[in-house]
């Protein structure tokens, strides 16, 4: 169901997510949701935050459209605190997560063209986490991921996190861990592949949150023309919040302690939102907006709070298309109820 009317958020704030459709199908947190061909899939995800089962359906959302609709594929796994990558323009693949019963690195593909899951296989070689949630997965390359989070199974998680590249293959229907080093232990997390700072333009790769630290932590770097990835292209929303940080409007503060947040790139920056605050005892859902600007590596962070509590999410999904960043899911500021609503981020500026 649609949802109408835009107008700037009381209190004076600069910004807001405006709603943009609802419907029940989508009320789920620590879910998935992974734009493919101009339609997000939402996998698995609770339906409440006392839930301890996943659900296992897959959801469509037509942004374009606004519609929304449950997807019959057979063999939908059931999953939560997972992440999910596009590969080949046609598969969405789905590594790790919680079945309910315990943590996995193995990988399900829906192929959305046969609208069938696949349970791909493991290749010779690989070398696979003892089992992942709440991690992320950052794609390098069509077919290949970066994969950083704790891992363990539910009674020992590691004291570290790990870094492993996972390499996909849609015509085997088969993948490939590889271990690459350690990191600072983070559950929750987001991640960020974005320009490098200097006069070569490479890539590096930043964590963010999961933890207490407040600063991203660098876990990968590549050189020019190592990475084939292309981000989405969103210059009006760049124009935007390229203004908006030069505006004075917010405070030259980044998060503090904060995990199951949301983080999306907008060409030079990273849009970070809501969370649970680790440092607080009380009110932990958060409601902030953040922005992390790649181009000022000395002061990089911007915040800017938010008085309307309803807006409070956490284990909710942004992502971007068609030069507009969605706000879908997650659980709101009693941290029991899901979401139902679809929404756009609105700027005033």
């Amino acid at each position: 169901m649609a949802v109408g009317g835009s107008s700037a958020p009381a209190g004076g704030s600069c910004w807001t997510w405006r709603p943009v459709a609802q419907d029940p199908l989508l009320a789920r947190g620590f879910h998935s949701c992974t734009e493919l061909r101009g339609r997000f899939y939402l996998v698995g995800g609770l339906p409440t935050g006392e839930a301890r089962q996943p659900s296992s359906d897959t959801v469509v959302f037509d942004p374009a459209e606004e519609l929304v609709v449950r997807l019959g594929a057979r063999g939908s796994p059931p999953r939560s605190h997972h992440d999910a990558a596009p590969v080949g323009g046609r598969w969405l693949c789905v590594v790790g997560g919680w079945d309910g019963s315990r943590r996995l690195s193995t990988v399900a593909a829906l192929d959305t063209e046969r609208g069938v899951w696949e349970s791909w296989t493991a290749a010779p070689g690989n070398s696979p986490p003892a089992g992942l949630s709440s991690h992320t997965c950052t794609r390098l390359s069509d077919q290949e991921l970066q994969v950083a989070g704790r891992e363990g199974g539910i009674r020992t998680q590691r004291r570290h996190g790990s870094i492993y590249t996972l390499k996909l293959d849609p015509g085997t229907h088969t993948y490939c861990y590889k271990e690459d080093g350690h990191t600072a232990s983070r559950s929750g997390h987001c991640a960020a592949l974005v320009p490098a700072p200097g006069p070569k333009p490479g890539h590096q790769l930043l964590l963010f949150g999961g933890c207490s630290a407040a600063e991203p932590e660098v876990v990968g770097h590549w050189s020019p023309g190592k990475i084939k990835e292309e981000p989405p292209v969103a210059p009006h929303l760049t124009e935007q919040l390229a203004k908006l940080v030069s505006s004075a409007q917010g405070s030259l503060q980044g998060p503090q302690g904060l995990r199951h947040h949301s983080c999306s790139v907008v060409g030079p920056f990273v849009v970070l939102f809501g969370g649970e605050s680790l440092t607080r005892a009380r009110d932990t859902i958060c409601n902030d907006l953040y922005i992390y600007d790649t181009r000022k590596p000395a002061s990089p962070w911007f915040h800017f709070p938010c008085a309307d509590r309803g807006l409070k999410r956490k284990g909710h999904c942004t992502c971007l298309w068609n030069d507009q960043l969605y706000l879908v899911g997650g659980f709101g500021e009693d941290g029991r109820t899901a979401s139902a609503q679809v929404c756009i981020l609105d700027l005033f500026i």
